[in-house]
């Protein structure tokens, strides 16, 4: 007897996301089926089908400076990104990520193009897939004492000392790094062109919003779970009301008096 358009249904919804040879055998099974609850099914699987195959040519492409720097010999490549270098309260933090080779992150993407929830799950995948990843976190008083550039130079050796596996070389977002004494390349806009930097911006923005909602509970009145520090109107309006607290960055604060009305 022929499976139900139900039973067809619920095969086509056990196949997860990124599985291309369940898609292919789903439609080598059903696609003569002529059945309209079927072919709607086809056609869905087909589109899962397409969606997938470019997904996997986009990360192909982001895949060019690790490929090229494993045709150099480099086999343990580790990708740095920092967050919260602009806003005017918190930390800076950045992220050290080393991915096996040819690792599968489906959605991997400079962190800002992703929604929170996404980040959320892909913070998980990356932690699970990664053979290391480190974390490194500066706070707003050691912004204020040695500027936040090399605030996040320190954040970043910080990230890349908490590898429990030493990279043989660095894929930096736009920077080289003077303190580490490791190969380096810097790639200008590198969380949106090269894996390992995605990976460490997603470990690193967060890491750093996750804190920052740590915070707004002990300071409520900022709306730091809503900006993150960044200086939105609010905020201003926030900071002018009540004055700066314990985590504010008093260096960024110095064009304060211009934004009361």
């Amino acid at each position: 007897m022929a499976e139900s358009v139900a039973q067809i249904q619920a095969e086509l919804k056990q196949i997860r996301i990124g599985e291309l040879e369940k898609l292919d055998e789903f439609l080598q099974t059903h696609r003569e089926d002529e059945r309209p609850g079927v072919r709607k099914l086809v056609g869905q699987a087909e589109g899962r089908r397409e969606k997938l195959l470019r997904e996997r040519e986009r990360l192909e492409q982001m895949r060019l400076y690790e490929r090229d720097c494993a045709e150099k010999g480099f086999r343990l490549i580790c990708g740095i990104d920092e967050a919260g270098r602009g806003p005017l309260a918190g930390p800076v933090v950045a992220g050290a990520v080393i991915l096996p080779q040819d690792c599968e992150i489906l959605g991997l993407n400079d962190s800002k193009k992703l929604s929170e929830a996404r980040r959320n799950v892909l913070f998980d995948e990356i932690r699970d897939k990664a053979l290391a990843f480190g974390v490194g976190i500066v706070g707003q008083a050691r912004i204020d004492e040695i500027n936040i550039l090399q605030a996040d130079y320190e954040a970043m050796c910080e990230a890349v000392g908490a590898l429990r596996i030493m990279p043989q070389i660095l894929l930096n977002d736009a920077v080289t790094i003077p303190q580490v004494r490791l190969p380096q390349i810097p790639v200008v806009h590198g969380d949106a062109k090269s894996v390992s930097i995605a990976a460490a911006s997603i470990i690193a923005k967060v890491t750093r919003d996750r804190m920052m909602l740590e915070y707004d509970a002990l300071f409520p009145e900022y709306g730091f779970a809503d900006h993150k520090g960044y200086g939105t109107a609010a905020h201003y309006e926030a900071l002018l009301k009540y004055g700066p607290c314990p985590i504010h960055r008093k260096s960024f604060l110095k064009t304060l008096e211009s934004h009361r009305k």
